[in-house]
């Protein structure tokens, strides 16, 4: 392969209904592979299982691509559209000698490996029909005529240089006896003509991999360069499932988390750069390579992500993230916000974002700003607003009706107000917290206050305060 040639990598899901997290994670892999060299990222929809494949299963590929912020070059192939290709290239193989067509039935396939396991011989099956030159008048599939003898070696990028026996290898089917490819096959055929030059996919894929290069080979085309990263488990160390939690990236946008975290998340999953955890986009970019991928499979820490999350919201600029939770809102079905909810989130955020794991975070937080009087008050802000709590709030409404409304006059005022009850700032902020947010736990007193303005304010703790 030239220096010089332009890097294209792919993903190539299989439309199943959702796209897994696994698959996110080899679509970053391919895109910051390529978009960091100048290169294309494109995308090929493996759908030849027509019972599985549906429209709603492909666009739930698209809409994982596009909410991770993963753009692909071109437009996304079908496999299933491109069967006459691939039969073409069988019929090339049958015809240049790399492939045979074989009539063994399945019956007689399953007679032959029942045989060889009674024996203790390998189940491997072959073909009687691998050298046959006279041929019925009778259904047959093509089989690729793999190398019985030698070792096939994957040079793999991640996993180093791999041996495969090639008496272990069968020779696989390249088109059924109805005509149709097989994966395995069609795999290969894709790569090739859409100029793929880095495979970058799981590790399950190994095997495949030393049998799709007999076809490479047997076509006289060139070798991609291989790079098979290890799959992700639960935190447990064993296979990631359902019981380890979300296991569809678009789980994760219904969580909240937005996509430069999960984008950040991802990448630590199996590939590292020194002790980094914690990065930008354009770092992310500028640093990936294959070598930075472990051989050992990535544990999902969901601790881990909430750490992350909270590190690029706390960075993220007011507007982009306001802009995120109506995208979130829209996601799981909520109200969008109004033009005032959408104005007060983004005068509210710079004393939101702090600790916030999450878009759900923010909006919780956000509450104080997001609500309209008359306040629904939980339990613990009606417990705080008692008696003489209320007393104090009336006393501060006349107050803060002259002072300037700066953070510095606004502290003397209410530390002054305090003391001369003999209290605690401390013992005061509850009662105002739940006065201004309607409940106990809220951004601090001053910045709510500073938020929503002095008519604001004093219209709600005049309303706390007429509580009975």
């Amino acid at each position: 392969m030239s220096d010089v040639q332009q890097v294209v990598t792919r993903i190539a899901p299989s439309p199943t209904g959702y796209m897994h997290i696994g698959t996110a994670r080899t679509a970053l892999f391919n895109w910051l592979y390529a978009r960091a060299r100048g290169g294309k990222f494109v995308l090929r929809v493996e759908d030849t299982d027509r019972a599985r494949s549906t429209p709603e299963a492909t666009q739930a590929i698209l809409d994982g691509l596009a909410w991770l912020g993963l753009d692909y070059d071109g437009e996304a192939v079908s496999q299933f559209e491109r069967a006459d290709r691939h039969r073409e290239v069988a019929e090339q193989m049958l015809a240049a000698g790399h492939a045979y067509k074989c009539f063994s039935t399945q019956e007689e396939i399953a007679a032959f490996r029942d045989a060889a396991k009674a024996e203790g011989r390998s189940t491997l099956f072959l073909s009687p029909w691998r050298d046959a030159t006279d041929h019925p008048d009778a259904p047959y599939v093509i089989r690729l005529k793999a190398p019985r003898e030698g070792t096939t070696v994957i040079r793999d990028q991640v996993q180093g240089d791999v041996t495969i026996q090639n008496a272990t290898l069968d020779d696989m089917i390249l088109l059924r006896s109805d005509g149709t490819p097989t994966y395995m096959h069609a795999v290969v055929v894709d790569d090739h003509d859409m100029g793929i030059t880095h495979v970058i996919r799981g590790d399950d894929h190994l095997n495949n991999a030393a049998r799709q290069v007999q076809i490479f080979k047997a076509m006289d085309w060139p070798e991609p360069v291989w790079a098979h990263i290890p799959l992700i488990h639960g935190d447990d160390g064993k296979k990631l499932s359902k019981r380890h939690g979300a296991t569809g990236v678009m789980e994760y946008a219904e969580m909240g988390i937005p996509a430069a975290a999960m984008r950040n998340y991802l990448a630590r999953l199996g590939w590292s750069h020194g002790d980094d955890e914690l990065f930008t986009d354009e770092q992310a970019l500028e640093w990936f390579d294959l070598d930075g991928i472990g051989k050992s499979p990535s544990r999902l820490d969901m601790k881990k992500l909430a750490n992350v999350t909270g590190w690029h919201i706390a960075r993220a600029d007011d507007a982009d993230l306001v802009a995120q939770i109506n995208d979130f809102l829209k996601l799981t079905g909520q109200a969008e916000l109004s033009q005032a909810q959408h104005d007060g989130l983004i005068r509210a955020m710079y004393c939101l974002k702090d600790r916030a794991k999450s878009l759900p975070d923010l909006l919780d937080k956000g509450r104080f700003v997001l609500e309209k009087r008359p306040f629904e008050y939980d339990e613990k802000a009606v417990n705080a607003l008692d008696p003489v709590s209320r007393g104090i709030l009336r006393e501060l409404t006349a107050q803060l009706q002259n002072d300037s409304w700066t953070r510095d006059t606004l502290e003397g005022v209410l530390n002054a107000a305090a003391q001369s009850h003999g209290l605690k700032f401390g013992k005061l902020a509850g009662p105002l917290r739940a006065a201004l947010s309607g409940r106990t736990v809220s951004p601090s007193v001053f910045d709510m206050m500073l938020v929503i303005g002095r008519d604001e304010t004093i219209a709600r703790l005049d309303e706390a305060a007429s509580l009975s």
